[in-house]
């Protein structure tokens, strides 16, 4: 901890008076995430253990930033002791935008715009910066090759299919996997491969995509990450969208290459195979053998889109024996049966206190009202009047407040203690409310920051209202 605050001291010439965990535990990765900051200023600190790892993203996001890509500015690295200092990007990613914004498959026309947005970017990743890429620091391949591919199809076999208790014909199935493996490899593979292009790994900051999470690239093909993303497995895009998303890109990707489409469409659906196995192992390994039960909440969306793939698309070879172990599973009653851990919804509502308290409707009786009354009004300055606490400028004026910092502190790690303990006791609601003297400033910008935080866990889901904004 004390090497974040160094850096963080060094870039900005001010010390952090305030280092909160992002709680980066309950995810996929093994990174421990903070966010440091003080009198405005923000930044993300990362510790990971992982020499080659840290170096990539580091030298990675340095070129990218050259080539003009929205991905976070470094501020400082100390990678002999495995940390290092980034851009603050929020805490919105296209996932959990995406989440907010749907009613079953419908999707409001914003996330469907985002989504173009993102496609638009990848060819530039792909193609683009690939020009004079530091290919060096690749880790642990350089090129998504045999090997590469080998250790997904493995992934896939030994933690998801063996620790599920699936029969399949091991002969068999290595006989397809060396199939399948020669004919992807067929590919043109001469582009930058972003590896994990999918929707948690892209945060919206002030309306657009920035990306992270692009220390596993190396040399590869096209085909792969535009699969990673529109198969991505909760994101659950319809099949109309994923056909209208791949067109448009396919329109970006002819504006940076002579494209052979019907070449990349020959690979394409052999990658989004292998994309969909590759995940599978990571939700076998992270719910099976880690015992992270929310991760086996993902297989369902992956088994559809399998479902989707085995009715709609014959590739160009015969792979009998894998073809058949996906039938298994999609008849499997274990794999339909898993338990769906039942997910703490926490609301977080800003209010009026002229206007009353909110109205809780789940029956849970109300949970915690934090009263911001005592703190600093930026009501009271004209600049401040017609602003709310999602603004910039009031961001900054309240974040330059000890008393505001020390109060979210105390409210933030309540309700994690609460959070911990409803889970434990598998209760489904618990409210938050912040009220200030008109729910314009204090309330919102405090309610915003809690449901930031939380969203953070990936474990439970985060419903945000402000009252008094919405009408």
């Amino acid at each position: 901890m004390d090497v974040l605050r160094e850096l963080f001291h060094q870039h900005f010439q001010i010390p952090a008076d305030s280092v909160a965990s992002l709680r980066s535990q309950l995810g996929a990765s093994d990174r421990r995430l903070f966010r440091l900051s003080n009198a405005g200023h923000r930044a993300i600190g990362v510790i990971y253990g992982v020499r080659e790892e840290n170096v990539a993203f580091v030298e990675f996001s340095r070129h990218f930033r050259r080539f003009g890509l929205p991905v976070p500015e470094i501020y400082g690295a100390n990678l002999e002791q495995g940390a290092y200092l980034e851009e603050d990007l929020g805490d919105t990613t296209l996932y959990e935008f995406l989440s907010g914004h749907r009613t079953g498959e419908n999707l409001a026309p914003q996330v469907i715009a985002a989504y173009r947005l993102v496609i638009a970017v990848l060819p530039r990743f792909q193609v683009g910066a690939a020009r004079h890429f530091p290919w060096r620091l690749c880790y642990p391949r350089r090129s998504f090759d045999r090997q590469s591919i080998s250790w997904d199809l493995n992934y896939f076999k030994y933690y998801f299919l063996q620790l599920s208790g699936l029969p399949f014909h091991e002969q068999g199935l290595e006989d397809d996997f060396r199939r399948l493996t020669g004919f992807l490899l067929e590919a043109d593979r001469q582009y930058f491969l972003y590896r994990d292009f999918q929707s948690r790994n892209i945060m919206l900051c002030e309306g657009e995509p920035h990306f992270l999470d692009y220390q596993g690239g190396r040399k590869g093909a096209l085909q792969y990450d535009i699969a990673s993303l529109l198969y991505d497995g909760k994101a659950d895009l319809p099949p109309g969208l994923r056909r209208q998303l791949l067109e448009e890109y396919l329109e970006h990707l002819s504006q940076h290459i002579a494209l052979d489409r019907a070449a990349f469409l020959r690979y394409y659906y052999g990658y989004v195979y292998v994309r969909i196995m590759q995940a599978l192992g990571a939700y076998g390994f992270r719910g099976f053998y880690e015992r992270k039960s929310h991760f086996l909440q993902s297989v369902p969306f992956a088994l559809r889109n399998l479902g989707w793939l085995l009715e709609n698309v014959e590739l160009p070879i015969a792979l009998p024996a894998l073809m058949t172990t996906f039938r298994t599973m999609l008849s499997s009653e274990k794999l339909r049966g898993l338990p769906e851990p039942e997910r703490l919804t926490v609301r977080v509502v800003s209010f009026s206190f002229h206007r009353g308290m909110p109205q809780d409707d789940s029956g849970n009786g109300g949970g915690f009202v934090f009263d911001a009354r005592g703190l600093p009004n930026p009501g009271r300055e004209e600049r401040f009047k017609r602003l709310t606490g999602r603004d910039a400028a009031v961001i900054a004026y309240l974040e330059a407040q000890d008393s505001v910092r020390q109060f979210l502190a105390s409210a933030t790690a309540m309700v994690d203690a609460s959070v911990d303990n409803y889970q434990q006791r598998s209760f489904k609601n618990l409210m938050v409310s912040f009220g200030c003297t008109g729910g314009q400033h204090r309330s919102v910008y405090l309610a915003e920051q809690l449901a930031g935080h939380l969203r953070r866990r990936n474990d439970i889901d985060v419903v945000l209202q402000h009252r008094e904004c919405e009408g």
